[in-house]
């Protein structure tokens, strides 16, 4: 029984950031019902290959991208173009405690299925709104996605090598961690809205923006710039205020060494048989480090070329100073640490037979987290649904159907 048992969310979300919200709420407990358009569905659906495959090798309608995004959840495919499928979202709206969307601003309304459309008659709902920019503001009605929002919001500035090297140049990270993080913004907003309504008994509107998001989680970098009114820079793998703290070669492939303190330092300098960087004003702290990063890196770099990946680290884990592979996927997976925490999993499907998954990374003592159902098939649960939430049997489906209001 998850700690959100019993909260149900309908989901008016595609892609990523709020079905990335919407799945956390799913492993936490609660029942997610997701509405898809009839005509293909999430547009994830199709982003592939990969798709997944069925017990003969062929590929199935479910995109690696789609599965990745949406266990857990009911798939009720309603045409909301229709006055009835309109309706439909409507009446489950009135049933349901969280709703999510990611329509442009304003998309909703023109469907009676805004906020303010929905608010007078369920007051005690709460419900997020994820857009690029915002609800508000001179780019609020622009669309945005999240390769852009790494540019605009800073992030490839810091990420990547450093434009006089070769390569160098602005990067996105590999991932679509704008999208991501506003996921878990809104998972969060949304838990803490729901834990306040158990007093005030109201619901409430959760604005998010991507653009925010990106700002927001600058951290560090952020109140490097507000300190000291100069931008960040790319640094490659290097950190900007902790030396040495990035990936070196080795004699056979790479390290990252990631040493936080001045302990650490000393450390690393005694299994490389250098410990008058130690005893060097110049290197004894970190703020010394930092300020004549230039010098040390170099000799760093030089000392751990010397050896093999796997003798570095034996011999640095021995010694207590952080560092590790730079793993592909693939080898991540075969950590034994990551085998160990039982990070795959793999969940029963349709058509694939089984899908592979990765878990929540929360573990609760006693509220366990259950990964009950793969992501579904597009509108596998609309009748389900439709009779359990509002009574319609099959009659009143058909006449739907017949409508065009779902499939």
């Amino acid at each position: 029984m998850g700690p959100l048992q019993g909260i149900r969310v309908l989901d008016l979300s595609r892609v990523l950031a709020g079905p990335w919200a919407t799945q956390a709420l799913a492993d936490l407990g609660a029942e997610v019902i997701k509405i898809e358009r009839p005509d293909g569905g999430d547009d994830t659906r199709q982003w592939g290959p990969p798709y997944a495959r069925d017990a003969g090798g062929r590929d199935t309608s479910e995109s690696a991208y789609y599965l990745s995004t949406n266990r857990g959840k009911q798939s009720v495919a309603v045409d909301l173009a229709t006055p009835e499928g309109a309706q439909l979202v409507r009446s489950l709206a009135m049933r349901c405690d969280v709703l999510v969307e990611n329509f442009k601003v304003g998309g909703l309304a023109k469907y009676g299925l805004a906020y303010a459309d929905l608010r007078h008659d369920h007051p005690g709902l709460i419900y997020c709104s994820i857009s690029a920019f915002g609800q508000d503001g001179p780019d609020a009605d622009k669309p945005g996605y999240d390769a852009m929002i790494q540019g605009m919001g800073g992030l490839m500035s810091i990420t990547g090598l450093p434009d006089a090297e070769p390569g160098g140049g602005p990067q996105k990270v590999g991932v679509a961690v704008v999208d991501l993080m506003t996921g878990m913004y809104a998972a969060t907003a949304i838990t803490a809205a729901l834990y306040e309504r158990r007093g005030s008994g109201q619901g409430q509107y959760i604005d998010l923006a991507l653009l925010d998001t990106q700002l927001g989680w600058l951290a560090n970098q952020n109140m490097n710039f507000l300190v000291s009114g100069k931008s960040p820079a790319r640094q490659g793998t290097a950190h900007p205020n902790i030396v040495p703290y990035q990936a070196f070669p080795t004699a056979d492939g790479f390290l990252m060494l990631a040493i936080g303190n001045d302990r650490q330092f000393a450390s690393w300098c005694a299994v490389a048989g250098r410990a008058d960087l130690a005893a060097n004003e110049r290197f004894a702290t970190n703020a010394a480090r930092v300020a004549h990063r230039a010098e040390l890196v170099p000799v760093v770099a030089a000392a751990l070329r010397a050896r093999s990946t796997r003798d570095w680290l034996a011999a640095l884990n021995a010694a207590n100073v952080p560092c590790g592979p730079i793993n592909d996927i693939g080898q991540v997976f075969a950590e034994p640490q990551v085998v160990h925490r039982g990070m795959r999993i793999d969940l029963p499907h349709p058509t694939a037979g089984t899908v592979p998954g990765v878990k929540n990374p929360i573990n609760f003592s006693r509220t366990a987290i259950e990964y009950r159902v793969a992501p579904p098939m597009l509108g596998e649960h609309t009748d389900q649904v439709l009779e359990a939430e509002l009574g319609l049997g099959p009659d009143a489906r058909r006449r739907l159907r017949e409508a065009g209001a779902i499939r």
